[in-house]
């Protein structure tokens, strides 16, 4: 009896450290989402204007932070992962590919 009390003590406290640290992961992207930049993919047409690039959808003309990934692009129909700042209207590029076949083919139908 007098090892049983300490260790159901000692199994209680394992099982409450394990819930907190498997909380502690989730609580990251949501400070990411409260500041409003989000990763999204999007898809449009790389616009040159001199040294400046544009990003144009199909909803909007967004800015690009960081214009040297899509270099030698311009005027290319590309999809894009990026960093969204609506309030900006500007976009943080992490990766650039080439749509595929039925992508393009379900932009062309609209």
């Amino acid at each position: 009896m007098k090892i049983f009390l300490p260790a159901f003590l000692a199994l209680c406290f394992a099982v409450g450290m394990v819930a907190v640290a498997q909380d502690l992961p989730n609580q990251v992207p949501q400070k990411r989402q409260q500041a409003g930049i989000r990763l999204t993919s999007l898809m449009g047409t790389v616009k040159a204007d001199g040294e400046k690039l544009t990003f144009v959808t199909d909803q909007r003309a967004w800015n690009v932070d960081n214009p040297e990934t899509l270099k030698g692009h311009e005027g290319h129909y590309l999809r894009v992962n990026a960093h969204a700042y609506p309030d900006k209207d500007s976009i943080y590029i992490t990766e650039v590919k080439m749509p595929t076949a039925s992508e393009t083919r379900k932009n062309d139908e609209r």
